[in-house]
């Protein structure tokens, strides 16, 4: 017989002779029934060397013997009436005569598979879900006449830089996908090869150049290829030389429509680099590449080969979930143990490979950049239709697997659904496997029947393992949060989890965080039952502890008397909890009998600690007594007394805790008052010291009244239930369910407040975990009424970034501080065992008294398996390591920090931190202990990298960098609180806004939870990269720290609080709705302003800075010329939707009515939109748009010609990305000004009214000086060019070029044409007429249209509530081929959003004020919404007149003014915009004549006002009591300047006041930007003064252009540079 393994023998390949070894040879084979052939993996009845008899045995028995071995027992029988169920079921008779479902899958698959190129799917028990030769396939392609699919696939990401994708695809001849040329063994490679040209065909058609701000590309480019008329829609416009053979090899591997999926270019797709190297696994990113790439950047790698890494990761998990469905057949559960603990020990790795995507810049191969993948890749991936299937990870078979093995049922999220359509697309071998998994032999409910603990144990840490909060989709979720984000502003028009978001103010990537959550909580359903809060907030929490163990011992590791570290033994005995070196126990604490004696007393509690506390439904304090319920397996009738006082919070003192029990005192307790005075917090106290102390000073009746004893719901709602404290495990274990756990515990110590002196005992305050895991030994003297062996729920929890590395012999470094030694303890066991790297130690303790296992560590020492430096900072009596004897020496010495001994070994420490590739050991260091220990290490090892490696700082930092983003550096920060003082400064929304860190050399802060902190010197060392940190930069950041549960992460609070720079101003109480109002509509406004500019920067950056986005190969990048010209494109035509658009109008209108309707509807008010709109239909803006659609031209039609250009382009990519950067920066400081006009109002001691009056005229004059910002930057942009003849290296060809390309496309002759010049008004068409030198040209009734205006021509973003309730959920193929649309004016996920969302409100707004707006603007009442959409909206039908009335009606009405758009001028003449139907660019007929005529002798602002002034009577404060404020930009909301008042001898006292306002809408204060502006009529006007407010950097000169490099600086760039960079370098210069 010929096998791979014989189940007697054990050998591999075809036996000797041929002959069997025990003489079972049948007809097929091996005649033992379990055995399967070509089957590598022990059999199922393998039961060490004794498998020949078992199999004997096994075959001797019959059915009968097998299922019914004996007779039932009397028990059963007796008095049983119905005695069907005494016999086998039949499927379990089905399974003993045919084997386990998912058995019979695998061996039909490695059977079949072999012999018909596993057209039914890769799978199989060896390689799981992985084909067992990646090359097989695309070798048997390559000796096929479809060698040309592969050839042209393995050159792509050349021919797309070059922008000659589809010449090439057309050039290819026909070759068909019949059998007799494509082999079956080529098929799988076929099918990748010919869906990724299909692909990138639609990607090239889409992003040609063509959309967005382009001219009409010259006819018949690229015709007569879309197929036949009956072409189906997944082929249509696809050339026939690839959708013919498409559509055949698809029909052969049994696909009922092509398509390409995400397993075909992920899975299998990768070629390896090494063979033989298969440690830890052979699959793994590092060590694979991507066959075939479209654009070979990192971004698309990291991606794909992260998805089939994980599946590397798991294949030896087919073999193992199959045994797991053996056992259960055979009601073993010794065996199904053994297979789910291996099955987890799989599950537990896959967190670490989607961890590897990187967006850290210095992460070398694994960064992965969010901004390249969400413009290229996202693109590319799009469905051929909406009927096939998404290209989303959701289809792949490692996930689809595991819902089914932990017995998902609930699949009714919209990412529930959608993996259940994505599996009925999988291949048929793996969708038969994932059936028998599913539906035969479910492992957990054997495992619920069997009662057995271990088994529950291991399939509780299963679950958390792939399905819970730290588990594998808990890090999947929080990576996909940052990631998206960054992808969702840079311009992906949507996201797979915002595809089934409905409309709501959440953004996209918190949709898409949604989405996730509500598929982890339907995989968690079946074990945690209705889950009612989101699954990060369990993170930090009870939810995290599941078991339930009891404290051993408490054993004394180090010579200190009072113990104060102890090592902790918990006993892991039948809880089935496993776990690995780095790994963390949280424990949930209880507090001291002394302490909880203290609030019984005080409260009267003493004979009520065993009643049961009454608690709300669904409070944190309900779910605890249901998880206590199913964590001890034993129904409890709810919480007592005692429970609540042993797991509250009662110590320390919070400002909440203190706030809350001084309003149940009526604020009658001094010590209450005393404490709320602290400068800092919390206070060192308990609630039992605070109610001690109160009980005195409290009358009776109110203590009486706040702690009612008949009715105790109050107890509840006072304490708060304690969090879990998680310490690292200080052991390793090589037992299948580990026995022990233990944790190295230092007791945390501080004195009581002073205020607490008289309260006994008379005890330090001990920390609440820490105390109680490690008591003093003196506390033994006083009573506890807890048992030693008292269960503590306990659950393990698992640090990403703390982690020993996959290779056992790489070097590792090892730096603690005290107690910090714990989590090492674990590493050299563990890698003493089983590892042959080096293991270097530093540990810093205070004194030889607290060296913590040093008898063990010495033992180790002179094994030699580990190198110790120590360092006492108390203690002169040292020990040194002496490598060559292995031993420990003492010696006396000064006292030092571990600082010293680090820089002592600097040279290895140095060789450690830096990588392979830089000539370095490319080790792993870690740092556990405090901030402070943390510090001092950083300290250390940075003058170890300067003194030995480095010849600057920035280089020593540099490499520090990199070691952090190759995630060789790794931190275990202790939790240290730091007290914070109310002395802190407080900082103001509108300085967090200008710290934004994206320029260099500039500082980078956020907000979060009222604080501020300077981060930026934390960016190269955090985990998640600097652009998920800068995505958050000068925002207050709280909901996204809350979603990624920081809040809760005690690490991240410790790192945190050494940021702490100040306070975050909070919100002013205005005492006023409208205000209130008014001033969270700016702040949205501000933070939007700074969202975009930071995000806008994101790809800034890239085309500024990375040369491989304009250079490949040494040739020109047609890729970079088509993101620069998608980026500046959708800017231009979309013209900053966000900050200019609905958003912006929303302002405009709220402001305006807020004017109009304090002071009169007739007020004259700046005409924002208008200006806005002139700016964006100005001559200016056209040239720009024009020049921008040439860089478009070099990526549709004129590629080749792009090489005689390079120069140009670049350099004017750089400067107009430069000037967009600038432009927002302006922006954004506007805004913050206007920020800093709330506190002022807020202090004022005047009306609402007045204060409204003031907040409005000053915040219009901050839109209309961003209005003229507008029209600066377009005159900017209209300044630059890409032809500069003078920058190429050929100036003469590039010019001769220009010229052939102009006679070609006819704009040669242009100049022949007689101009064409309107002459209704006299001026150059495109130009309109300005506003008086006032600039007040509309008021309230004119603002009021343009909004309804707006609302009308954007119904799409304001459905109907039918409408709403008729949508379907949209499918992820919807969504991706959506974003894939060809549509010029597609915004980013995030501005459609933000755009919609203000469209909403605006709506409502108008909804809910319809009665003052039809006063104000002088409607007749009978108007209605729809009447005022007829009268004043556009007409369809009248398009064309209307079109050519507006241009004669500029001098006849300034409402035609506001309401213009780029139609109207012939400059725009040319340029087109594919996405624009013709009625959407139709512009709308003017309001009619009476609403908005204009009498000559309409009264000014200032006399309107005046007027109205004196018709109100409430008399307000002198000016005079106002403070002064130095800003220039605000000087008029203190004292104004005066403006002539009409009637001097009759003023009234508030007219002053009132005129400063208007004086300061009449006098447009300068920009506070340095940059200046052209002087153009409305911009020498509106911005006439310097801006007095400083941006971040400014005191810093502004670096001049670069010169040519030359000298050093030279021999440097073509020492260290590529080609390309060279040639990026030189051509910046």
């Amino acid at each position: 017989m010929s096998v791979r393994a014989c189940p007697v023998s054990g050998r591999n390949g075809p036996a000797t002779g041929g002959a069997c070894p025990a003489g079972r040879v049948g007809p097929r084979g091996c005649a033992f029934a379990a055995f399967q052939p070509n089957l590598g993996a022990a059999t199922v009845y393998s039961d060490g060397s004794d498998d020949a008899g078992v199999l004997y045995e096994k075959e001797r028995k019959t059915l009968n013997e097998m299922l019914m071995p004996e007779a039932p027992a009397r028990e059963v029988t007796h008095g049983l009436r119905n005695a069907d169920n005494l016999q086998p079921a039949d499927t379990d008779l089905l399974a003993m005569a045919l084997g386990a479902p998912a058995r019979r899958v695998l061996m039909r698959a490695e059977e079949v598979g072999p012999q018909t190129g596993w057209k039914d799917g890769y799978l199989s028990s060896t390689y799981g879900f992985l084909p067992p030769d990646p090359s097989d396939s695309p070798v048997a392609l390559r000796g096929s006449p479809g060698r040309i699919w592969s050839d042209l696939c393995e050159r792509m990401p050349g021919v797309v830089a070059r922008g000659n994708v589809r010449n090439s695809i057309l050039a290819l001849p026909m070759v068909y996908g019949t059998r007799d040329l494509i082999p079956d063994r080529a098929l799988w490679a076929a099918t990748v090869c010919l869906g990724i040209l299909a692909s990138v065909y639609r990607y090239e058609e889409m992003n040609d150049g063509n959309e967005g701000v382009s001219v009409v590309p010259p006819q018949g480019a690229f015709k007569n290829i879309a197929g036949e008329e009956d072409e189906e829609e997944e082929t249509k416009g696809i050339p026939r030389n690839i959708a013919i053979p498409l559509r055949q090899v698809c029909t052969r591997m049994g696909r009922a429509l092509p398509h390409l999926t995400q397993f075909d270019v992920s899975i299998y797709n990768y070629k390896l680099r090494d063979p033989t190297s298969t440690q830890p696994y052979l699959a793994r990113t590092e060590n694979m590449d991507l066959r075939w790439p479209v654009f070979n950047d990192r971004g698309e790698a990291m991606f794909l080969l992260c998805m089939a890494e994980v599946h590397g990761c798991f294949q030896s998990g087919v073999e193992s979930v199959t045994r797991c469905q053996e056992a259960v057949m055979n009601r073993d559960p010794e065996t199904l143990l053994r297979e789910m603990v291996q099955l987890k020990s799989i599950i537990d790795q896959l967190p670490y490979v989607f961890h590897k995507i990187s967006v850290n810049p210095n992460a070398g191969e694994q960064f992965a950049n969010p901004v390249e993948w969400g413009q290229r890749y996202a693109k590319f991936s799009a469905p051929l239709s909406k009927r096939v299937p998404a290209l989303s990870g959701l289809a792949l078979p490692l996930f689809l697997l595991m819902d089914a093995f932990i017995g998902r049922k609930n699949y009714t999220s919209f990412l529930g659904v959608e993996a259940v359509h994505l599996r009925r697309w999988l291949p048929l071998n793996i969708r038969a496997f994932i059936s028998a998994i599913e539906t035969h032999y479910l492992v957990p409910e054997f495992v619920k029947a069997s009662g057995d603990p271990r088994l529950e144990g291991v399939l509780e840490g299963l679950i958390e393992s792939y399905a819970g909060e730290r588990g594998f989709m808990g890090t999947h979720r929080y990576k996909v949060y940052g990631f998206l984000e960054v992808v969702a502003k840079t311009g992906r028009a949507e996201t797979n989890g915002n595809s089934g978001a409905t409309d709501s103010d959440g953004r996209p990537w918190e949709e898409v965080h949604r989405t996730l959550s509500d598929a982890m909580k339907e995989r968690l359903s079946p074990y945690r039952g209705d889950v009612k809060v989101q699954p990060h907030e369990m993170r930090g929490s009870f939810e995290e502890c599941r078991f339930q163990a009891r404290i051993l011992e408490r054993q004394v590791v180090d010579h200190d008397a009072d113990r104060s570290t102890s090592m902790v033994t918990f006993d892991l005995h039948n809880t089935g909890i496993t776990f690995q070196p780095g790994d963390r126990l949280a424990v949930m604490p209880m507090n001291p009998s002394y302490e909880t004696a203290k609030v019984a007393a005080a409260l009267g509690l003493e004979e009520l600690l065993d009643s049961i506390v009454p608690v709300e439904q669904g409070s944190e304090w309900a779910r605890f007594s249901k998880h206590i319920e199913v964590v001890s397996k034993k129904p409890n009738a709810g919480l007592t007394v005692q429970d609540v006082l042993k797991r509250g919070h009662l110590a320390p003192l919070t400002k909440d805790l203190v706030n809350t029990i001084h309003h149940i005192f009526h604020a009658s307790s001094q010590t209450t008052l005393q404490l709320l005075s602290s400068e800092e917090w919390p206070v060192k106290g308990s609630v039992g010291d605070l109610l001690q102390t109160a009980i005195a000073e409290v009358p009776q009746e109110i203590w009486d009244h706040a702690f009612d004893l008949s009715n105790l719901a109050w107890l509840p709602k006072l304490l708060k239930l304690e969090v879990p404290r998680t310490y690292s495990i200080s052991n390793s274990s090589n037992e299948l369910l580990p026995s022990l756990i233990d944790l190295t515990v230092t007791r945390s110590e501080t004195a009581r407040d002073p205020a607490f002196r008289s309260v006994q005992p008379s005890l330090p305050l001990y920390g609440v975990a820490s105390g109680f895991l490690n008591p003093a030994p003196s506390l033994m003297e006083y009573p506890h009424d807890d048992p030693d062996d008292a269960a503590v729920v306990i659950g393990v929890s698992r640090p990403i970034q703390f982690q020993l590395p996959p290779s056992t012999t790489v070097p590792v470094a090892m730096f603690a501080g005290g107690s910090g030694i714990a989590p090492f303890r674990g590493f050299w066991q563990k890698r003493a065992t089983e590892g042959i790297g080096r293991n270097i130690l530093f540990l810093g303790v205070q004194s030889r008294e607290k060296f913590l296992h040093e008898a063990e560590l010495k033992g180790l020492v002179q094994q030699g398996a580990i190198e110790l430096h120590t360092a006492f900072s108390r203690d002169r009596n040292g020990l040194v390591y002496d490598p060559s004897l292995r031993d420990l020496l003492e010696q006396e010495m000064d006292p030092r920090y571990i600082d010293t001994t680090i820089v002592e070994q600097g040279r290895l420490v140095s060789e450690l931190v830096m990588s392979k590739s830089q000539g370095g050991l490319g080790g792993y260091l870690y740092i556990c202990g405090s901030v402070s220990v943390y510090e001092t290490v950083m300290s250390g090892i940075k003058q170890a990298i300067y003194k030995y490696q480095a010849s600057t700082q920035s280089t020593a930092d540099s490499l520090l960098a990199t070691a952090f983003a190759e995630r060789r550096f790794m931190l275990d920060i202790f939790m240290s609180p730091r007290s914070i003082s109310n002395s802190t400064p407080t900082l103001p929304m509108s300085k967090l806004a200008v710290h934004t860190g994206h320029r260099k050399g500039s500082r980078m802060w956020i907000g979060v939870h009222g604080g501020v902190y300077d981060v930026t010197d934390f960016l190269p060392m955090h985990p998640g990269g600097t652009l998920i940190v800068a995505a958050s930069a000068g925002l207050d950041a709280s909901k996204t720290f809350d979603d990624l549960a920081h809040s809760s992460n005690p690490e991240v609070s410790s790192l945190l609080s050494k940021y702490f720079i100040g306070h975050l101003g909070l919100k002013p109480d205005f005492r006023s709705s409208e205000l209130s109002r008014i001033y969270d509509m700016w702040y949205k406004y501000l933070r939007n302003c700074v969202e975009s500019l930071t995000t806008l920067y994101f790809e800034a950056n890239n085309i500024l800075e990375d040369s491989k986005v304009w250079f490949s190969g040494g040739l020109f990048n047609i890729g970079g010329v088509r993101k620069f010209y998608q980026f500046q494109s959708r800017l231009m035509q979309n013209g900053f939707s966000t900050l200019f658009g609905a958003k912006l109008q929303e302002i405009y209108l709220k402001l305006s009515y807020s004017l109009a309707n304090a002071v009169t509807p007739g007020v004259r008010l700046p005409d924002i939109v208008g200006a806005i709109t002139r700016a964006q239909s100005s001559p200016d803006a056209t040239k720009a748009m024009k020049e921008v659609s040439e860089v478009g031209q070099f990526v549709c039609n004129s590629s080749k010609s792009a090489r005689f250009h390079e120069n140009g382009i670049l350099q004017y990519a750089q400067t107009v990305t430069e000037l967009d950067v600038t432009f927002l920066e302006q922006i954004r400081d506007e805004a913050a000004q206007g920020m800093d006009a709330f506190d002022m109002i807020a202090a004022m001691d005047e009306s609402s009214s007045s204060k409204q009056i003031k907040l409005a005229s000053y915040l219009l004059t901050i839109l209309e000086r961003i209005a003229a910002r507008l029209e600066a930057y377009y005159t900017s942009l209209s300044q630059e060019s890409i032809y500069r003849p003078e920058l190429e290296n050929n100036p003469a060809r590039t010019r001769w070029n220009n010229v052939r390309r102009k006679i070609v496309d006819g704009s040669f002759f242009v100049l022949a044409k007689p101009p064409s010049l309107s002459s209704s008004d006299g001026l150059t068409p495109g130009f309109q007429v300005r506003p008086g030198q006032n600039g007040l040209n509309v008021d309230f009734a004119q603002i009021f249209a343009n909004a309804q205006q707006t609302l009308q021509i954007n119904p799409e973003s304001l459905p109907s509530r039918q409408d709403i309730e008729n949508q379907q959920p949209k499918r992820l193929a919807d969504m991706h081929t959506a974003r894939a649309a060809t549509n010029g004016q597609t915004q980013s996920t995030f501005d459609s959003q933000q755009q919609g969302n203000a469209l909403r409100r605006m709506s409502a707004f108008i909804n809910d004020n319809m009665s003052n707006i039809r006063r104000l603007s002088r409607l007749p009442a009978e108007y209605d919404f729809t009447q005022l959409m007829a009268s004043y909206g556009k007409h369809p039908q009248q398009t064309q007149q209307s079109q050519s009335s507006l241009s004669r009606s500029h001098s006849k009405s300034t409402s035609t003014e506001s309401t213009s758009t780029t139609g109207s001028s012939q400059y725009s003449q040319g340029v087109r915009s594919r996405a624009q139907s013709s009625s959407r660019t139709a512009s709308p007929l003017p309001a009619p004549q009476p609403l908005r005529v204009k009498d000559h002798n309409t009264p000014s602002l200032e006399s309107q006002m005046q007027a109205h002034l004196h018709r109100r009577q409430p008399s307000l404060p002198p000016k005079n009591s106002l403070p002064q404020i130095q800003h220039q930009g605000q000087a008029y909301l203190t004292q104004g300047p005066p403006v002539p008042s009409a009637t001097p001898t009759t003023e009234h006292p508030n007219a002053a006041m009132m005129n400063a306002a208007i004086a300061q809408l009449n006098r447009r204060q300068a920009p506070r930007s340095h940059t200046p502006l052209p002087a153009s009529p409305r911009a020498s006007l509106a911005l006439s003064a310097a801006s007095p407010r400083k941006k971040p950097g400014d005191d810093m000169p502004q670096p001049p252009m670069p010169s040519v490099a030359a000298g050093l600086r030279a021999l440097k760039m073509a020492g260290s540079l590529s080609g390309d960079e060279m040639r990026f370098q030189q051509a910046r210069v």
